[in-house]
Parts: structure tokens; sequence; C-alpha cells
């Protein structure tokens, strides 16, 4: 985990899409005053399911996947958090103990505020306690979707979703009318996202590729034909 400097809020990228954008340059002054910003590399920890939480984490750059180990050991991604996106305020206001693991995909820029002065923040800034709250509603509105999804659908629809979803918040137009996606999952980070068995989750995506859905390149994946996607997924659109 190697610190870095020069990292004012007024001046992120992500600022846009995170739960301060609404402050004035005084206060962002003051938010950059007291973080702690990190960079992380792929496979190292932000936090562990089962430890005290501690403070509040907001993604810069990259991507981090949340993870849950159940009862039977097996682990499971819950979500895939991105830049603009705050980490740990669930059990952070329920004063609970992380229910997840946080793990760099690559390497991720995150800045770090500890509990006593995001609460005084939050108490003083009406705007990022409404902001937090509407990203509190949209975790809500995705696992409730992912529950409805697994009983729902099938393995193939449940693919065909997964790679419409990974479109809509990592995709990349190119010139040639295929979209990139810009996050590489291994095979079984994408199986336990839609909660079946690795070989499974191959033979879709041959499948997939022999239908002109979708191609790769090395472990790019490309879409190629999203309302033929959406319709295996069934979707309407």
């Amino acid at each position: 985990m190697l610190k870095k400097q020069d990292n004012s809020c007024s001046n992120c990228a992500s600022l846009s899409k995170g739960v301060f954008c609404s402050l004035a340059k005084e206060e962002l002054a003051d938010i950059s005053n007291h973080k702690v910003t990190n960079t992380y590399k792929k496979g190292q920890t932000l936090f562990v399911q089962g430890n005290h939480p501690f403070g509040l984490y907001c993604i810069s750059s990259g991507n981090i996947k949340v993870t849950k180990v159940g009862a039977d050991g097996k682990e499971s991604i819950v979500r895939i958090a991105t830049a603009g996106d705050v980490l740990g305020h669930r059990s952070l206001f329920t004063d609970q103990y992380y229910s997840a693991t946080a793990t760099a995909l690559e390497d991720t820029k995150v800045c770090f505020l500890d509990k006593k002065f995001i609460m005084k923040v939050i108490q003083d800034k009406p705007s990022v306690s409404m902001n937090i709250i509407e990203k509190l509603s949209a975790d809500m509105g995705a696992a409730e979707s992912k529950l409805s999804s697994l009983h729902q659908k099938n393995v193939r629809e449940r693919l065909a979703e997964l790679l419409l979803l990974l479109k809509e918040s990592h995709g990349e137009e190119m010139e040639d009318g295929r979209t990139k996606i810009n996050l590489k999952l291994t095979r079984e980070e994408m199986a336990t996202m839609i909660g079946t068995a690795n070989e499974t989750l191959i033979r879709f995506i041959s499948e997939f590729k022999e239908a002109g859905l979708l191609e790769q390149e090395g472990k790019t994946i490309y879409i190629k034909n999203e309302e033929d996607l959406m319709d295996w997924a069934n979707l309407a659109y």
C-alpha cells in the first residue's frame, strides 16, 4: 500500500460522481486536510469481513470487489465498486462489523476519512447525507435485483444480464460498434457473481461467442450485439 501526497478533493477526477460533489471549494479543502489517500495494489485488501469499521472509504480511481464468505466457507462477489463509490458506510452507520471484504482488482486510489470526522461532516452538511443515502438506496436496489435474478432466471439469462450491467458500469464504445468492458474479471469471479460453477460459465460464454453476442481478445470482453443480449437476458427494452 503506497501513500500519496498531492490529492486535493477539488482536483479529483471522480468528484462529480462522489458524495462530496455538492460541497464548496473551501469545504472540499477541509475534507482534503482530514483524509488519508493510499494506492492499493491488485489483490490488497482495504478491510476484511468481521473487522470493526473505523471510517469511510471513497474510491478515487480503480475497481474494488466486495466479497462475502458464507457459512459454507464459499466466497461470493457482492458487487464491484468503482471510482466515485464509497465503501464501509453501512457498517459505519450501524456500528456493526464489516459484513464483507474489499479487495483491489487493480491499482486503485482510495481516500479514507475517520469515523469522528465523517460523522461531523454528515451532521453539518445535509447534501453529503443525502448523497450517501442515495448510494445506500442504489446498493439496496442492486442487491434486490440480484436476489430476484438468482431466484427467477436461469444461468444463461443471469450471464447475459451481468454482461449488460458491466457494459453500463465499465463499457467503452469502440469505433467499430463494439463495446469494450474495461474490467478484467477471472472466470471464477464472474461465476460467483451469477451463482454458478466455473465450468458452466465457460460453456455459456462459448455459446454467446458462437451466437455473435460477444468477442474476446485475451481477457478483454467486447459486446457485439446489445439488443440480442437483452433478449437473452429476458429484459424489456
